[in-house]
Parts: structure tokens; sequence; C-alpha cells
């Protein structure tokens, strides 16, 4: 299969995905079928709202081995906000909830400033990114990751304290902004990942 697959699990920000990759002529289906997730060129998985419910509704389309298998077949793969989340074993949100535990790590909630941090803030990117420009992005987060591993970490920001904004590890990346909503610096972003898998 030569599409892009975003991933549908009832929630996230589908529209504002499929519109970048609309603008850059990249074809795409929006699907929870499996067979057509694990056959996918790429897998976008767009992400607002809740750790929870992200995770209950992955439950219930049985998506979450599948997410897993796509993750470890070197499928190459993009989360989005919750979607990066997601990929740590537990989070503050929902502290009885098992993330999908690609990664070791936790997802904390921000004890200073307001919450949400909403709106632009520049990411500072390290040694291991591909992907992302030094610019600013554009964020809408109440939690960040803490991954057990530093050396995943793409990028990092700062809101009242430094915290990780972006993994990269193999097929894998993910990213706590939106860069879907993220003007140049974000079509920069999706240019150079969607270039990396031709």
């Amino acid at each position: 299969m030569n599409k892009t697959v975003i991933i549908d699990y009832d929630a996230g920000n589908l529209r504002s995905v499929a519109n970048m990759l609309t603008f850059l002529n990249c074809p795409f289906e929006i699907t929870s079928d499996k067979d057509i997730i694990l056959n996918a060129k790429r897998i976008i998985f767009p992400g607002q709202g809740h750790f929870e419910q992200a995770m209950n509704n992955l439950d219930k389309k049985g998506l979450i081995p599948v997410i897993k298998e796509a993750c470890s077949n070197n499928i190459p793969f993009l989360g989005i906000c919750i979607g990066l989340q997601i990929l740590f074993e537990k989070s503050e949100e929902a502290p009885s909830v098992k993330g999908l535990s690609v990664f070791k790590g936790e997802v904390k909630r921000f004890k200073e400033g307001k919450i949400p941090q909403i709106g632009w803030n520049k990411v500072i990117t390290t040694n291991n990114n591909k992907y992302i420009p030094n610019d600013y992005f554009y964020f809408v987060n109440s939690y960040y990751v803490v991954p057990e591993d530093k050396s995943i970490i793409s990028s990092t920001c700062n809101y009242h304290i430094d915290f990780c904004s972006s993994v990269q590890k193999g097929n894998i990346t993910a990213v706590q902004f939106h860069p879907e909503k993220s003007a140049e610096a974000g079509l920069t972003f999706f240019k150079n990942w969607l270039g990396e898998y031709q």
C-alpha cells in the first residue's frame, strides 16, 4: 500500500492533519481497519484529548496490539500530542491506565504557569533530531513526557521548566507540539518526515 494512514480512534485532530497532507499532495486514508494500518506506507496518530479516553478508544477498536505491531515492524510512525504521550508507560492524567509502553517513562503534569500551555513556543533540537527545524511550534498541552532513555529525545522546549517536546527512535517519530497548526515550521517538518519515506 502506498498510502499514508491517519488512525481514526474517534478522537484526535484528524481534519487538520488531513488538510496538511492534502496541501502536500500526499495520498492518505483515515481508517481504523487493522489490515490497512499494518500495510500502510506511513502511519500518523494525531491527538488532542485525554490519555484515558485515547487508550479506551484504542482498546475498544482493538488497535492497541496493532499500533505496537506497526511500531515494531518498522512502519514509519508519527505520533502528535496525545500520540506522543500514549507511547509511554503511564500518565499522571490517568494513573490507573496503562499506556502502550513502546518507550519506558511517564507523562507528567506541568506544575507552574497557566495550564494548559497554549500558543507558540521555541523548540530546541538535539543531535538526535531528523525532521524538526529550530523554530517556533504551536502547543496545547498540560502534560509532557519524561523518557527514561534520554537518548531518544529529539527536541526540548521551556515552559517554566525544560521539557521533552519530541522523541525519535528508528521508525518512530513523536512530537508534543502540533505541526499541522504550526505554519511554515510545521510545513517544513511534514515535508522532511514525508520525504524520508518515499
